[in-house]
């Protein structure tokens, strides 16, 4: 598989058919979305104030940065 640039930036490989295939940052829209709104909250855990870059569902709980470690299930590698 042969990965290459475009004048862009943008990376891609050509596939076995000759077919130029975007990387996968640029399948998504890439990095350069803009800043994100963000939405004030408060933890279900711990009561403090936060952010995030979401609306929060109703009715589901939403954690400040430091909860949301602690509930986070354990990384896969």
């Amino acid at each position: 598989m042969q990965h290459e640039g475009t004048p862009s930036g943008h990376s891609f490989h050509v596939n076995r058919k000759g077919v130029k295939v975007l990387g996968y940052r640029e399948r998504r829209g890439g990095y350069d979305r803009g800043p994100r709104e963000m939405t004030k909250i408060i933890c279900s855990d711990c009561g403090k104030e936060d952010e995030v870059p979401f609306k929060p569902t109703e009715g589901r709980p939403v954690y400040c940065r430091e909860c949301f470690q602690k509930h986070r299930p354990p990384r896969r590698y």
